[in-house]
């Protein structure tokens, strides 16, 4: 599937359209993601900030789809655990950018080199247009090389 469908699906997919998350971008080479989150009064919580489901929801998928893309399919990539910190309310639209680079995807070749599995945290910050803080969230992503088969 090309980047470009999937972020169309993914706009309509229910939890993201009915949250008002929008993937804004995914990059042509899988590369790269930017996702806002316009506060709403459907998404907002008890003292009018942005939910902090919400908030989470608009950076879960990311880093295990363009990895998964980017590594390809002799690779098993899991979501494994992940971690938010709530920095600021969040009164305005936000965004999460992320990125995967060259180095990244050689370590994690590296590390799974030999069947291993690979256990790696990526940080992904949400912040205003201004570039406030609101949130720090973490995911762990497994990663595994699958098996060959027999030559």
């Amino acid at each position: 599937m090309k980047p470009a469908r999937l972020r169309r699906i993914m706009n309509l997919w229910p939890p993201f359209l009915f949250a008002g998350i929008r993937v804004l971008e995914l990059g042509a080479d899988w590369r790269s993601a930017r996702v806002a989150l316009k506060r709403h009064w459907y998404n907002g919580n008890y003292v009018g900030v942005h939910f902090g489901g919400s908030l989470f929801a608009m950076t879960d998928p990311f880093w295990m789809l363009l990895l998964m893309h980017c590594l390809g399919r002799d690779y098993y990539v899991w979501d494994k655990a992940a971690e938010i910190e709530f920095v600021a309310p969040g009164r305005e639209a936000v965004y999460a950018d992320f990125r995967i680079d060259d180095a990244l995807l050689e370590a994690i070749r590296t590390a799974t080199a030999g069947g291993e599995k690979y256990l790696h945290w990526l940080p992904v910050e949400v912040k205003t247009a201004g570039g406030e803080v609101i949130a720090r969230v973490r995911k762990q992503v497994y990663v595994k090389r699958k098996r060959l088969p027999p030559a």
